[in-house]
């Protein structure tokens, strides 16, 4: 099966930098197969037979903190969810919106129904966002380094892990 590990905190801000060939590496020594990595901020597709996506996430967890000394938060979607997540995004549909200033956050496991209605109706600016699932899609037309409605935030306001992509970058991984 295909898989999509997020790796949060990989080459951000000049910390925890890791070489993506040796990234690669590190993965292929997990035994995946047909490793591919995206951009310099902990993006890799890879195969495995292994199903269970709490174990592979442990593993792959364990081995960067065994082989670069980093604790970073693992994330991982099968490549379908990858698929699903871009045809369900609500703001699509309206044509006024720039692509470029979409992103999505995903979530580990679903929030609290109650800590959700705590952030329903938050507004900051222009900028919107709207929760379905694990995945919230975020729509920041003064840019995200300037949005509220941040990975902290919602990471905060949540009580749930969390990593967040921009929307080419989840377009692409599907290509992976």
């Amino acid at each position: 099966m295909r898989y999509i590990a997020l790796l949060r905190g990989i080459n951000v801000g000049g910390k925890n930098k890791v070489k993506m060939a040796d990234l690669r590496a590190s993965f292929q020594g997990l035994g995946f197969t047909n490793v591919v990595t995206y951009i310099q901020s902990g993006n890799i597709a890879f195969e495995t037979i292994k199903d269970d996506i709490g174990k592979l996430e442990q593993d792959i967890k364990s081995d960067i903190a065994d082989t670069f000394g980093y604790d970073v938060p693992v994330l991982i979607l099968p490549r379908d969810d990858i698929k699903i997540i871009i045809s369900n995004n609500p703001f699509l549909p309206d044509k006024e919106m720039d692509i470029k200033f979409l992103h999505v956050t995903l979530l580990s496991h679903l929030p609290e129904k109650e800590r959700i209605i705590t952030i329903d109706g938050y507004n900051h600016k222009e900028d919107q966002f709207e929760i379905l699932g694990k995945t919230v899609y975020i729509y920041a037309p003064g840019g995200y380094g300037k949005t509220k409605f941040n990975n902290s935030f919602f990471e905060k306001k949540l009580g749930v892990p969390a990593t967040t992509r921009n929307w080419k970058t989840l377009n692409k991984l599907l290509d992976l």
